[in-house]
């Protein structure tokens, strides 16, 4: 099969059970703590929001979490994704890199996003929950959270970054044909989206403030929970099929990855592909992972390693994690996905201790690279893949002049047919970078100091 361009898997090859790197970190991460208190989160102060299998699975440090045959059922509408050989944009960058991408588009909802929506609102069902809230920024998640909850009889109220509310109007329609009730963000709805308004009337919004809303709303609703993409452990391990099929796809070829590459805001499509790689690496394979966000955003790259709020309004626990502070609110780049003020714990952790690295991009350069792609590979990558796509494209011009061959893996994590506008602004040469300025980073980071424990 070395010669072959896709790479796809038979149905009985979707994964049995999720991979919970947890069970082989170096050291454990450190623990969620409460914010009055700075001691340890419990189950019971997560009840509020979470069913208690997610709760357990967020704990858990057992290697193989079984997935649930409901869920496979579902999964298989569109998994195993398929793994393609980069071959038309190998000749035009004219490198003898080996590039390779998971292409997690083909999901109903055009994102890696249902692996862990699909599995959260099971277990929600299962315990008699009547609604779900959530928050969104680019869409991607809101739209597999709003698909899973019809598949599962759920109602769905999803909080939507105001400014990707603004530019992402098919998205908002895409959750509005599933049922979902779409709010922009911040709204009038909570006290949390009423008190940032009173601010700022024209708040372009954040994921820390939609957060804080569908927290809010969850919290405030007996027969509601809240639903979450990215960031917590329980959402990295449901995306762990990406990098299980890749591995057993990468067999089927014959090769390996030199280097691993996923675009990063809060880290589930990075840490789906990254993880199972990272299993190896921890045992000693020699592999780089390398995380890519915006410049506009850089929280590994310029964010500082402290606990903090995952949210706006200062309503979840303190997690311990590369931020750019709880206030941080990001330029209104097209990569609402990239727009959050801090990583995943677990991911922040391998990145402290040099497990991963992180690179940091303009979103021209990034567009640029998402239309030599589409122009090579046919796909237009959505905003937040691009930026993958852009460090693929640097690796393989490295290695061209380097004269080295290489096996390059990254996650397209999503297609590009609702950004349409995006890349509209891009190729008519209006579109603008924005670097975060480091006055401004120290100004969100101030007061962070007090939340640290003792």
């Amino acid at each position: 099969m070395k010669d072959v361009t896709k790479v796809v898997l038979p149905e009985s090859e979707v994964p049995k059970a999720w991979y919970n790197i947890l069970a082989d970190l170096p050291s454990p991460p450190p623990p969620p703590l409460h914010p009055a208190t700075k001691q340890p989160v419990g189950p019971a102060d997560l009840d509020p929001l979470f069913p208690r299998e997610v709760i357990l699975q967020e704990v858990s440090t057992e290697r193989w979490i079984e997935i649930p045959e409901p869920v496979r059922e579902i999964y298989r509408l569109w998994r195993p994704t398929p793994l393609f050989r980069a071959r038309r944009l190998e000749a035009a960058l004219r490198t003898p890199a080996r590039i390779y991408y998971k292409y997690e588009g083909t999901s109903p909802a055009g994102s890696h996003k249902p692996n862990t929506a699909v599995a959260q609102a099971f277990y929600n069902r299962q315990e008699g929950v009547r609604r779900l809230t959530t928050e969104t920024g680019a869409g991607q998640w809101g739209s597999a959270l709003a698909m899973a909850c019809r598949m599962f009889g759920l109602e769905c109220t999803v909080y939507m970054v105001r400014v990707s509310y603004q530019q992402k109007p098919y998205r908002r329609i895409l959750m509005e044909t599933w049922g979902a009730e779409v709010i922009p963000s911040p709204s009038d709805r909570t006290h949390a989206g009423r008190s940032i308004r009173e601010q700022d009337p024209d708040s372009p919004g954040s994921l820390g403030i939609a957060i804080s809303e569908a927290v809010e709303d969850a919290a405030t609703h007996e027969d509601t929970k809240y639903s979450l993409g990215s960031v917590l452990n329980h959402v990295l391990l449901h995306q762990t099929v990406i990098g299980l099929e890749a591995k057993r796809q990468m067999e089927l070829v014959d090769d390996y990855p030199d280097v691993v590459i996923g675009c990063i805001g809060g880290g589930s499509n990075f840490a789906g592909l990254s993880f199972p790689f990272l299993h190896d690496k921890l045992r000693g394979r020699n592999l780089r992972v390398v995380a890519v966000e915006p410049t506009a955003c850089p929280t590994l790259t310029k964010g500082r390693y402290l606990y903090d709020f995952g949210d706006t309004a200062r309503t979840t626990p303190l997690l311990k994690m590369y931020t750019l502070g709880h206030a941080f609110i990001p330029p209104g780049i097209h990569a609402g996905g990239l727009r959050y003020h801090g990583d995943a714990p677990t991911v922040c952790l391998l990145y402290d201790q040099g497990y991963i690295e992180a690179v940091a991009y303009p979103q021209t350069a990034v567009f640029e690279a998402a239309v030599t792609f589409a122009r090579t590979e046919g796909i237009p990558p959505a905003p937040e893949s691009a930026h993958a796509v852009r460090r693929a494209i640097d690796e393989a011009i490295a290695c061209r002049e380097a004269g080295e061959s290489k096996a390059i893996l990254f996650n397209l994590s999503g297609h590009g047919h609702f950004d349409l506008a995006a890349y509209e602004e891009y190729l008519s040469g209006r579109m603008r970078d924005f670097d975060y300025p480091e006055a401004d980073i120290r100004k969100a980071l101030e007061g962070l100091q007090a939340l640290q424990p003792a």
